[in-house]
């Protein structure tokens, strides 16, 4: 009874337009006024506990920070001259430059509509003007942009791991073998359709251009080398790697590249200066410079929007942690996996049930939110079938890719069509193709686990 009034009251609230975080939220707590002994105070003190014991959302805040000095201060622009420098002579090869910049993007954002907007807003006028066709140039983008979710560190990968409370570093290591699949794998079906439609490519720059674009982003490649390296070598946690990438992202775009910020605009070196005296007064800078940020309009701009942008998230994974107590005290998503155990249901049918739901689910719901919501219910069902749970996790993951192409809540569909000035309609069916793509990836994901689990146990 307890779980039929929980899934009315959010289906209902969904239904007439309520958002989805107040749904969420709404209905646990008339679940828990109305079919539980939990006072009311206990709603308020369990979603400020949901945020703040969990260490690894704290991530979050600084990824999304990070990611917005990147976005605007100049590194996407440097990662795709390196891109174009690397294939852009090969048949389609700027095309297969994007996907490599939105790999690369992916990388150090962690978001995947950022991802899109930031290589997209350079790279489809560009591909437009070299003969490429605009809905398969937006195509390319939005399904490449996807990659922001998958290659780490990913956001979402966070808030699977503090829903389920697995190792977030973990999730991390699962996701880079089939992040460089897919990329790999738009690369090739790129590589046929340009044979097929003789797309255009560009004459190899030469080994000194391709060496001075790739040192000209190596301030945005370090940044994957300092989080994931960190990561990874045990140094650091995902939480303090992401602080510590918020404060490299900011010292990149204001005092190496200089895009943004009050040194904007002012020479590294000076004509005929020393480069001893360049680097000392540079050097001298940089502590002028961060004082200055505190008054500059570009740099408050950004922070004010990665603040906004956090809080958002962090609101819809309070209130989506409060369905999750409700549905855990209850002892829902025990008694649904249960019952499965019962019926005697095969693990392959599990996983193709879940892959339909997430993707149904991926129709009218953020990432986040879809997380936060299924992972609870779900989760204690594949452990008990024997799922491994970095395995279910990036299974999750990928579906969530899914759904940021697909209508009517996919958010990459909304920056492409942004950028692109068309409807949504044509940006849909610009993106339709490369579905297909998508779930054979999917499927592959799904019944190879060795795909998700082969470096995670190599580095453990």
């Amino acid at each position: 009874m307890t779980a039929l009034a929980l899934f009315a009251c959010l289906f209902i609230f969904m239904f007439i337009g309520v958002p989805v975080a107040i749904s969420l939220g709404l209905s646990s707590l008339l679940t828990i006024l109305f079919f539980t002994n939990d006072s009311l105070a206990s709603v308020a003190l369990k979603m400020f506990e949901s945020v703040s014991e969990h260490y690894t959302l704290l991530a979050i805040p600084f990824f999304i920070l990070s990611s917005s000095f990147l976005s605007t201060g100049g590194v996407a622009r440097r990662l795709i001259d390196f891109a174009i420098a690397s294939v852009g002579h090969v048949r389609g090869g700027l095309a297969m430059a994007s996907v490599l910049a939105c790999m690369l993007f992916a990388a150090v954002s962690g978001s995947s509509p950022a991802t899109v907007a930031a290589i997209g807003s350079i790279v489809l006028v560009g591909m437009a003007r070299s003969g490429y066709p605009l809905d398969f140039a937006a195509g390319t983008i939005s399904t490449a942009g996807t990659l922001g979710i998958l290659i780490p560190p990913s956001i979402v990968m966070l808030v699977y791991a503090s829903a389920t409370e697995v190792s977030a570093a973990r999730m991390f290591e699962a996701g880079v073998i089939p992040g460089l699949l897919m990329g790999l794998s738009l690369m090739v079906v790129i590589y046929i359709v340009a044979i097929k439609k003789n797309l255009p490519s560009q004459p190899f720059p030469g080994v000194r251009t391709l060496m001075s674009t790739g040192a000209r982003a190596m301030g945005g490649l370090m940044l994957i080398i300092l989080v994931l390296g960190s990561i990874y070598g045990g140094v650091a946690s995902p939480t303090e790697a992401a602080a510590v990438a918020a404060v490299y992202a900011y010292l990149v775009c204001v005092w190496v590249y200089r895009d943004v910020g009050p040194l904007k605009g002012v020479k590294w070196r000076n004509e005929g200066e020393n480069l001893g005296v360049a680097l000392v007064r540079n050097i001298i800078a940089l502590p002028v410079a961060i004082v200055k940020s505190a008054f500059d309009q570009e740099v408050g701009k950004m922070i004010k929007e990665s603040a906004r942008v956090s809080v958002v998230l962090l609101f819809v994974i309070a209130n989506a942690m409060l369905f999750a107590y409700v549905l855990t005290t209850e002892q829902i998503p025990h008694g649904i996996a249960s019952t499965l155990v019962e019926w005697g249901l095969p693990a392959w049918v599990f996983l193709i049930l879940v892959n339909i739901l997430l993707l149904v689910a991926g129709n009218f719901m953020e990432p986040s939110a879809i997380i936060m919501i299924m992972a609870p219910i779900l989760f204690p069902i594949a452990m008990q079938l024997g799922i491994d749970p970095i395995h279910f996790g990036i299974i999750m993951v990928v579906n969530m890719e899914l759904g940021m192409l697909t209508p009517p809540v996919g958010l990459n569909l909304f920056v492409t069509s942004g950028i692109t000035g068309k409807s949504m309609l044509w940006t849909i069916k610009a993106c339709a193709p490369w579905l297909g793509l998508m779930l054979i990836f999917l499927a592959m994901i799904t019944y190879i686990p060795a795909i998700s689990l082969f470096l995670p146990e190599m580095l453990h």
